[in-house]
C-alpha cells in the first residue's frame, strides 16, 4: 500500500484537464484544428488567416466552456450545428472525420482501454464494451459523446469557414452574429429547461450540541459512486444487519454537479458548491472557501482524517491521507482500508472518513447495468465487515458512531455522474452505534450537506462556519 506520490498528484490534475468537459473542449478544438493544418503550420500566410479565425471563434469556445448542456439540453447543440450548416452552407467532412476519429480514439482506446488497464487492471478488450458506454454517456466529462461532439464540430466548422480565405468584415460580422444568437439561445434554453438542480437549505446550520458528545468517535465510510437502486439489489448481509440496528435515510440527495471532489467538499463542509468553491474535479484554486469539518474539530481541540485518493487533496490539503489510485480494482479498497487502519493506530482521530473506490471505478470501466457492478457492492460489504471487525477488536468502535453513505450515484454510460441523470441523484445513507437510535427509517428528503453538521453534533463541536446543512436529529439520542 503506497501513498499518492507527488508525480501522481500532478498527473491527476493534468488528467482532469482532459477528463472534465469544460476544460476538454478548448484543448480538443485547438488540438484538432492544428492537426488538420499540420502541413501549413510553418507558412506565414496560414497564420495570417488562422489568427483572426481563432480570435473570432474564441467567443463560441468560451460560451461552450461556460454553459454545460446537460441531459435533454444536449439536443440544442445539434440544432446549433444544423443551423450553421444551413445558414452558412458549410460543412467540412474531412475535419469532421478527423475530429470523430480523434475523439473515439481518446475515449474508447486511450481512456477506456489503455488508461483503465494500467490504472485498474481492466481487460485489454474493454473497448468492445466501452464504445457503447461512451455513446450513451450523459455526464459532465469529456466522455459525453452527445454533448462534446456537437460542441467540437461547431467550433471547428466555424474555424474552417473563417480560415478558408482571408477574413473580411462581412464574414466576421456573420460569424459573430451567429455566435451571439447561440449565446442568447443558450441562455433561454438553460433558463427555461434547466430545472432539476437540487434545492439546498437556506440559512446557517442551527442545531449545535453544546452539551456532552453523543459519540467518542465517528467513522464515516463512503462507497464512492454507489447507485441507490443497485445498492438495494445487492446481497450485503453485514450492512443490512447494521442498518437494522440504527437509522436509515432513504432519500438523501447529492449536489450539482455530482463530481467526487465537489460532493466530498459539500459533505464535509455542509455547504453547496457555489459556497465552498469546488465546482468540478478540476480544481483551479486549491482549497475550500469555507471551513471544513476538520477545521471545526481543530477549533475544539479534536482531530479528523480523510483517507482517499490524490484528487481529494485539492480540496482538503493535509487533512487527507492519500493512497495511490494506480492499483488493480480488486486491491484498491484493501489499500484504502489498510491506510485507514494505520491512521487509527498512529493518530487515533476523533473523526475518520474512509473513501472506498472500487464500486465507482467498476461503474466507470464496465458500466453500472452489468452484473459486475452489483457484485462489486457485495464485495465491498465483506470488506467493510472486515474493517469494522478489525476496529472492534482493537477498541476503536467503543463509544463510536458509524455512518455509511455514498457521495453520488452513477448513471448510464461510463459510470456517468455529474449532470444528475437517473441513478446519480440519491445515495445510500445509514447510521448506527453510539448516540444513534435503533430502527429509525426516514423517507423525507435530506441532503449530503447534512453530514458535516451531524458529525459535529455527535462529537459535541460547533459545525463548520459556512455550513447550511441540517443535523439529522431523527436518528440521534438527544
Amino acid at each position: 500500500m503506497k501513498p499518492a506520490s507527488r508525480f501522481e498528484i500532478v498527473a491527476a490534475r493534468l488528467w482532469n484537464v482532459l477528463n472534465e468537459g469544460k476544460s476538454f473542449h478548448p484543448v480538443f478544438v485547438l488540438g484538432t484544428f492544428l492537426l488538420a493544418h499540420l502541413t501549413e503550420l510553418a507558412e506565414f500566410g496560414f497564420w495570417g488567416r488562422a489568427l483572426p479565425a481563432l480570435a473570432l471563434a474564441a467567443p463560441l469556445v468560451v460560451l461552450f466552456v461556460l454553459y454545460d448542456f446537460p441531459l435533454r439540453l444536449r439536443w440544442a447543440l445539434w440544432a446549433y450545428l444544423a443551423a450553421f450548416a444551413v445558414l452558412f452552407r458549410f460543412v467540412d467532412l474531412p475535419v469532421a472525420a478527423l475530429a470523430l476519429g480523434l475523439y473515439l480514439f481518446f475515449t474508447v482506446f486511450f481512456w477506456g482501454t489503455l488508461y483503465y488497464h494500467l490504472r485498474t487492471g481492466a481487460p485489454w478488450t474493454n473497448f468492445l464494451r466501452f464504445w457503447r458506454l461512451v455513446l450513451e454517456n450523459p455526464d459532465s466529462t469529456s466522455g459525453n459523446f452527445l454533448e462534446q461532439v456537437p460542441k467540437a464540430l461547431l467550433a471547428l466548422f466555424v474555424l474552417e469557414y473563417l480560415v478558408a480565405e482571408p477574413v473580411g468584415a462581412g464574414r466576421a460580422a456573420a460569424v459573430l452574429g451567429f455566435v451571439a444568437a447561440v449565446g442568447v439561445a443558450s441562455h433561454l434554453v438553460h433558463r427555461r429547461f434547466f430545472d432539476w438542480k437540487p434545492a439546498y437549505p437556506e440559512g446557517p446550520t442551527r442545531e449545535i450540541n453544546r452539551g456532552e458528545p453523543l459519540a467518542r468517535r465517528v467513522i464515516v465510510v463512503v462507497i464512492d459512486g454507489c447507485r441507490l437502486d443497485r445498492f438495494r439489489e445487492a446481497r450485503k448481509p453485514y450492512i443490512e444487519r447494521m442498518m437494522r440496528r440504527g437509522a436509515v435515510y432513504e432519500t438523501v440527495e447529492t449536489v450539482y454537479p455530482a463530481r467526487t471532489v465537489v460532493c466530498f467538499s459539500s459533505m464535509l463542509t455542509g455547504a453547496p458548491p457555489e459556497r465552498h468553491g469546488i465546482t468540478s474535479n478540476l480544481v483551479l484554486k486549491l482549497g475550500l472557501r469555507v471551513e471544513s469539518v476538520f477545521d471545526a474539530l481543530r477549533r475544539a481541540g479534536k482531530s479528523g482524517r480523510l483517507v482517499g485518493i490524490a484528487h481529494l487533496i485539492d480540496a482538503f490539503g493535509d487533512d487527507v491521507a492519500s493512497v495511490t489510485s494506480v492499483a488493480h480494482n480488486d486491491k484498491i479498497d484493501q489499500n484504502l482500508i489498510a491506510a485507514a487502519e494505520r491512521e487509527l493506530e498512529e493518530r487515533d482521530p476523533d473523526l475518520l472518513v474512509l473513501q472506498l473506490l472500487a464500486v465507482d471505478q467498476n461503474g466507470h470501466v464496465r458500466g453500472t447495468y452489468y452484473p459486475e457492478y452489483v457484485e462489486r457492492i457485495e464485495i465491498t460489504d465483506r470488506l467493510i465487515e472486515g474493517f469494522m471487525g478489525w476496529c472492534e477488536e482493537r477498541g476503536y468502535l467503543e463509544g463510536a458512531a458509524v455512518i455509511l453513505m455514498a457521495d453520488h450515484g452513477q448513471g448510464r454510460g461510463i459510470g456517468a455522474h455529474g449532470h444528475l441523470s437517473e441513478g446519480e441523484r440519491f445515495v445510500p445513507f445509514a447510521m448506527w452505534g453510539s448516540g444513534i437510535r435503533e430502527g429509525v427509517v426516514v423517507r423525507e428528503p435530506r441532503s449530503i450537506l447534512d453530514l458535516a453538521p451531524t458529525v459535529c453534533y455527535l462529537l459535541g463541536v460547533e459545525p463548520p462556519a459556512g455550513s447550511l446543512g441540517r443535523v439529522l436529529g431523527e436518528a440521534l439520542l438527544r
